[in-house]
C-alpha cells in the first residue's frame, strides 16, 4: 500500500515538474515556441510553450500552418510594424483610400499558370485559399481588431479558433473595409469571410481539412479627377467638390453607410475547399496511464483526394454612364447621352485532385515524394454565351527537409496535359542551407513559368472592348538568392519575360515580343542606435530597359526610426517616424472598366516622401496604435493646409493629412 501511494505520490510530481518546464534553445540557438527571433522575452508572441497551472491562467499554446506547408508558425502579436495589421503590404500603390485598386511597386510577377479569369486589381484585399491557417491550440483563442481613420474610413478584423477537441480545430475570420473617399463617388466596401476546420483521427490514419471563403469588393468608382489643376485652386481645398470623369457630378458628402455600387466595380468569388487523406505505415502507441492510450503512427503511403469548388462574377456598372466618356475612354456608343452600362462575366470552377504520397525515412515526416493528377471543369457566362472548359493537370513534388533541420530541398512542378491551358507548365526548385546562428539561412531558389493568356484578353470576354485576342503564351524565369542573418538580410533576383502581356490604353490590348530583363537587389536592416531608439531601413533596386511595357521605380525604401522598450513592467511601446520614397517613374494609369492598371509613356509623377508619425503600444493582450500619416502634403501656399497631394496615378490623388486609429485585442477564454 505505501509503495503505491508513493508511486502515485512521484508520477504527480513528476507530471507537475513537467508541466512547469520550458523549452530552451536548442544547440543551434533557435528560439523556443513562443520566442520570435531577437526575443529573448518572448513579448511579442502568445505561443509560451508547457503551460503553467499555477497562476498563468491566460496562458496558451498556439500556432497553425498553411496548406500544404511542413512549418509551424506561431502567432507574431508584435506592435513593432503597422503593416503587420493593416490591409495592404508597404509596397503596395493604390488609388488613395484603402480597399481602391492597387499594384505592387516593387516587381512580383503571376507565377502561376493554367486558367485565370484576368481581373487582379483588388487582390491585396481578398482571402486566399493559401492563406488560410488551419490552427492548435489549447484554448479557445480570439483576436478582435478595430481600426478609424479621417473622411469616416473603417476596418474590422474578426479571428476565432478553438480545438474541442485535441486531434480537431475549427474556426473563422471576418474583415469588413468600408472607406467613403475624400473625392465624389470614390468609396469602397469589401466583406471577406472564411471558416476552417482540420481533423485528424485518434489513430493518425485519416486527416481533414475544410475551408469555405468569400470575398466581396464593391469598389465606386469616378475615373479620376476632371483636371490636375483644380488641386492648387484655394476653391477646391475641400476635396470633394473637384469635378470627377465618372459618376456624375453631385457634390455630396461622402456616406460611410452608404455601400451601394452606382458606378463601379462588383466582384463575388465564394471557395469550397476540402481534403481528406488516408495514410498506410507503421503504427505505434504508449500508455499514457491505466486508462489512457496514446497513438503514434509514422506514415509510408498517403492516399489524398482533394475537391474545390469556386464561383466567381465580376461586374462594372454605370448607372449614369456619360456617351462621350465612354467613346473616348472606350470606343463605345451608347444608346443615349446618360445611359446605363452593365459588363459582366461569371465562372463556376470544379476540380478533383488525386494524389499519392510516399514517406521514405520513416522518422522524417518532413520528406516525401508525391504525384497526381487534376481535373478542372470550367463554365464561362458572358454578354455573347456561355462556354464549357476542361483541364488535366499533372503535378508532383519532393520535399527534404532534413532531421538535423540544415539542409530544405524542393523541387515542384506542374503539366497541362490537355484542355484550354494545353502545354501550360510550372517548375519551381529551391535549396536553403541553416549555416549558423551569426550566418543564418541562405537560400536559392529558381522558378520557371508558361501561361496561357489570361480570359479578360480572350475575344469571348464581355471586358475585351479592342476584340483582340489569340495572343502567345507567356513565359516568366525568376532566379533568386538570399541570404538572412541577425545583421542584415540580402536578397538577389532577376526575371526573364516573354510575349509579356498588358494594356496600353483603357481598352487596348498588346503582347510585348522581346525579352524584358528586370534586375532587383534589396537589403533590410535593423540597426541599434541607443539603448532606446532603432533605424529599421528597406531598400529595393529594380531596373529594366525603359522601352519596355513594365514600368518600376530604381528605387524604393522605407525607413523608421523608433523609440522602443517596455516600461512600467507591462507596457510595450514603440513611437517615431517613418517615411516610404520611390524615385520618379511613368506609373500606371487605370482603367476603370476592365478594373486594369494601363502603360502611360507621357507623365512621370516625381511625388514627396510619404511621411508618417505613429506611436503604437501593447499592455498584455491588448495593443492601440495612433498614426498621423501624409505629413507630406503640408503646404502654406494659400495658408496652412494639407493640400500638397501625392499622385497615385494619372488624375488619382493620395488625401492630405489622416489620422488613424486602432485597437487589437487577444482573448483566451
Amino acid at each position: 500500500m505505501y509503495k503505491l501511494v508513493a508511486t502515485f505520490l512521484m508520477l504527480i510530481i513528476l507530471q507537475y515538474g513537467v508541466a512547469q518546464r520550458r523549452t530552451l534553445p536548442d544547440s543551434r540557438g533557435t528560439n523556443p515556441p513562443g520566442q520570435t527571433p531577437g526575443n529573448k522575452s518572448g513579448n511579442d508572441s502568445l505561443g509560451l510553450g508547457f503551460e503553467r497551472r499555477d497562476d498563468a491562467k491566460d496562458s496558451i499554446t498556439i500556432s497553425y500552418r498553411f496548406l500544404d506547408s511542413i512549418r509551424n508558425v506561431q502567432i507574431d502579436t508584435s506592435i513593432k510594424d503597422f503593416y503587420n495589421y493593416f490591409s495592404l503590404p508597404v509596397y503596395q500603390q493604390y488609388l488613395g483610400i484603402n480597399g481602391a485598386a492597387s499594384y505592387p511597386l516593387i516587381f512580383s510577377p503571376d507565377m502561376k499558370p493554367g486558367w485565370d479569369a484576368g481581373f487582379h486589381a483588388f487582390d491585396a484585399y481578398r482571402f486566399r485559399l493559401e492563406d488560410t491557417r488551419f490552427f492548435k491550440t489549447t484554448k479557445p483563442y480570439t483576436h478582435l481588431g478595430y481600426q478609424l481613420a479621417s473622411g469616416k474610413e473603417q476596418m474590422i478584423k474578426i479571428l476565432h479558433t478553438q480545438n474541442p477537441r485535441p486531434n480537431m480545430n475549427f474556426g473563422f475570420e471576418y474583415r469588413l473595409i468600408s472607406a467613403p473617399g475624400f473625392f465624389i463617388t470614390q468609396n469602397t466596401t469589401h466583406n471577406n469571410y472564411r471558416l476552417f476546420s482540420n481533423y485528424q483521427g485518434k489513430r493518425k490514419r485519416y486527416a481533414l481539412y475544410f475551408t469555405i471563403l468569400g470575398n466581396t469588393v464593391k469598389n465606386s468608382e469616378n475615373g479620376g479627377i476632371r483636371n490636375d489643376s483644380l488641386l492648387t485652386d484655394p476653391i477646391f481645398a475641400q476635396r470633394y467638390k473637384i469635378p470627377v470623369n465618372l459618376g456624375g457630378a453631385n457634390v455630396t458628402q461622402p456616406n460611410p453607410f452608404n455601400s451601394s455600387v452606382s458606378t463601379g466595380n462588383l466582384y463575388k468569388e465564394f471557395t469550397f475547399f476540402l481534403r481528406q487523406s488516408y495514410d498506410i505505415g507503421k503504427k505505434d502507441s504508449v500508455a499514457i496511464n491505466d486508462s489512457t492510450t496514446e497513438y503514434l503512427f509514422y506514415p509510408k503511403l498517403r492516399f489524398q483526394h482533394t475537391l474545390t469548388y469556386n464561383s466567381y462574377n465580376y461586374q462594372f456598372r454605370d448607372f449614369a454612364a456619360d456617351s462621350a466618356i465612354y467613346q473616348e475612354w472606350y470606343d463605345t456608343i451608347l444608346r443615349r447621352p446618360t445611359d446605363t452600362l452593365v459588363v459582366t462575366d461569371s465562372w463556376k470552377v470544379i476540380t478533383n485532385d488525386f494524389s499519392l504520397v510516399q514517406f521514405p525515412d520513416t522518422k522524417n515526416a518532413a520528406q516525401f515524394v508525391s504525384a497526381g493528377a487534376r481535373l478542372e471543369n470550367l463554365t464561362g457566362t458572358f454578354a455573347g454565351g456561355s462556354q464549357n472548359l476542361f483541364n488535366i493537370v499533372l503535378h508532383g513534388e519532393y520535399r527534404n527537409k532534413t532531421r538535423n533541420r540544415l539542409w530544405d530541398i524542393q523541387l515542384k512542378g506542374d503539366f497541362y496535359l490537355a484542355g484550354y491551358n494545353n502545354a501550360d507548365y510550372s517548375a519551381y526548385a529551391t535549396l536553403s542551407r541553416f549555416l549558423n546562428p551569426k550566418w543564418g539561412n541562405i537560400r536559392i531558389s529558381f522558378n520557371n513559368v508558361n501561361k496561357s493568356p489570361a480570359y479578360i484578353y480572350d475575344v469571348n470576354s464581355s471586358f475585351n472592348f479592342s476584340k483582340q485576342g489569340d495572343y502567345k503564351k507567356e513565359n516568366i524565369t525568376s532566379i533568386r538568392a538570399s541570404a538572412e542573418n541577425p545583421f542584415i538580410n540580402l536578397s538577389f533576383a532577376n526575371y526573364l519575360v516573354t510575349n509579356h502581356l498588358y494594356y496600353n490604353s483603357y481598352y487596348k490590348t498588346a503582347q510585348y515580343g522581346k525579352l524584358i530583363n528586370i534586375l532587383q537587389a534589396a537589403a533590410s536592416r535593423k540597426t541599434k542606435l541607443n539603448q532606446r531608439w532603432n533605424w529599421y531601413a528597406d531598400i529595393t533596386v529594380q531596373q529594366t530597359d525603359r522601352s519596355a511595357p513594365i514600368k518600376l521605380p530604381l528605387i524604393f525604401t522605407r525607413n523608421r526610426f523608433a523609440y522602443e522598450g517596455q516600461f512600467f513592467k507591462n507596457l510595450n511601446l514603440t513611437t517615431g517616424i517613418e517615411f516610404r520614397y520611390y524615385t520618379p517613374y511613368k506609373a500606371y494609369n487605370y482603367s476603370p472598366l476592365v478594373g486594369k492598371f494601363t502603360v502611360q509613356d507621357t507623365t512621370s509623377f516625381s511625388n514627396r516622401p510619404d511621411i508618417s508619425a505613429l506611436l503604437h503600444f501593447k499592455i498584455k493582450t491588448f495593443s492601440a496604435y495612433l498614426r498621423a500619416e501624409n505629413l507630406n502634403s503640408v503646404d502654406f501656399s494659400n495658408g496652412f493646409g494639407f493640400t500638397r497631394n501625392n499622385f497615385a496615378a494619372p488624375h488619382y490623388i493620395y488625401p492630405g493629412f489622416v489620422f488613424r486609429f486602432g485597437i487589437l485585442w487577444q482573448f483566451v477564454n
